[in-house]
């Protein structure tokens, strides 16, 4: 298993900095999210993704993908009723997936709670049927990238839209396409009734993708999630991705989250 951190804990660094370090404490891959970058993905040029895949690639780090996709963005919604937006939703997540191919990435874990969760007089029925029309709309842009999607089930408390791991292969299997997979995430999978070991075995097998975090908002080791059960599961269920640290309470300092992720991650591994 492959671990890889997500780099907008690293907030203020240079990029090249960020690459440098998480290297030096032994992570292979960096996670990107856009909001990072620019206002907007497509404010980054050609110029400036190729000497971001430079700087990456020259100390050792493969920029895995991007993460966060919708967030800062205006005009954009995933289940919005209007067409238009919809629309303008399809293009921007081709846009995205060009950016990652030119970053030298080959996923997009489509979270972005705030871009997708129900509006008002719109039922989840509805908004599934949006999902899925706008999802479809856009697989042959994504895929022609060689990008793939994973789509990331996220707990009531961040969104009233594809909360469990089963909602989130209901979505795939209407969508249809082998480049739109399903993402499993430790804090999400927490607020489910089925175990987390019993999630990943169930599961696997559509997941492209995974990320380690604590309940808490912290990185694996700093609560009370024991991940020795859930690297067992994933051992024993075949999964070969990768394990991506994010966090999203930054304390105390990115040098502390990210080297004791990695330091406890590698003890819990091995048992």
């Amino acid at each position: 298993m492959k671990f890889a951190i997500c780099n907008e804990l690293f907030e203020g660094w240079a990029f090249d900095r960020v690459c440098k370090y998480v290297k030096s404490i032994g992570y292979e891959g960096l996670e990107v999210a856009p909001f990072t970058l620019a206002p907007r993905i497509t404010d980054v040029d050609a110029a400036r993704r190729a000497e971001l895949r430079k700087q990456a690639k020259d100390v050792g780090i493969e920029i895995i993908g991007l993460h966060w996709l919708l967030a800062g963005t205006q005009g954009l919604y995933l289940t919005s009723p209007d067409p238009e937006v919809r629309a303008r939703t399809v293009e921007y997540l081709v846009a995205l997936a060009d950016a990652t191919r030119d970053l030298g990435g080959n996923l997009m874990v489509f979270g972005s709670p705030k871009q997708r969760s129900l509006l008002p007089g719109v039922s989840w029925d509805q908004a599934f049927d949006f999902a899925v029309e706008t999802f479809r709309r856009a697989m042959p842009g994504v895929a022609a990238a060689g990008v793939k999607i994973c789509m990331e089930p996220l707990a009531p408390s961040e969104t009233d839209f594809i909360n469990t791991a089963a909602e989130g292969v209901r979505l795939i299997d209407a969508i249809g396409h082998p480049n739109f997979v399903l993402h499993l995430d430790v804090k999400a999978m927490s607020s489910e009734q089925m175990p987390i070991p019993d999630l990943i075995h169930q599961y696997a097998s559509r997941t492209g993708h995974f990320h380690t975090n604590d309940p808490n908002l912290r990185g694996p080791g700093f609560g009370d999630m024991d991940f020795v059960p859930i690297f067992k599961a994933l051992r024993e269920a075949g999964y070969k991705g990768w394990a991506s640290v994010e966090v999203f309470d930054y304390k105390p300092d990115p040098e502390t989250i990210a080297s004791q992720s990695i330091e406890y991650m590698r003890r819990s591994l091995v048992g």
